[in-house]
């Protein structure tokens, strides 16, 4: 089973699919809760030179509510990660975590079932952007 949810574009800009990335996000009822610029963050505490690689911890506020409700310590696994980063040439790759790859840890039936939910709703924002 894969961990993420994947789609390459080609001869698109790193800040394009950021831009589309989020607007895909927000369309599918995710807000953008944190963001990591692993390439800043290498470069200034390691001097490590990387491709561009952007984390975006995002969340569904109603989808996370069912999940806590059902499993308190849920939180320490949220919120669901995607990653931006260029890749070879000129790709530029998104990596949606899968929930339901994450959540295997879990033996909790009922959480397994909202995270396949919040799957579909990150494939649905994958194949938006």
């Amino acid at each position: 089973m894969s961990y993420t949810i994947d789609r390459t574009f080609k001869g698109e800009s790193f800040e394009t699919i950021v831009e589309r990335t989020r607007a895909a996000l927000s369309d599918n009822g995710f807000g953008v809760l944190t963001e990591i610029d692993v390439k800043a963050t290498m470069k200034k505490k390691i001097d490590a030179e990387m491709d561009n690689y952007l984390i975006l911890g995002a969340c569904n506020p109603g989808m996370a509510n069912e999940a806590i409700k059902i499993e308190p310590r849920v939180g320490a696994m949220l919120p669901c990660n995607i990653i931006v980063r260029s890749t070879s040439g000129d790709e530029v790759m998104v990596s949606a975590v899968d929930p339901v790859a994450s959540m295997q840890a879990i033996s909790n039936d009922t959480l397994h079932s909202v995270a396949g939910k919040v799957r579909d709703m990150l494939k649905d924002v994958v194949a938006a952007i």
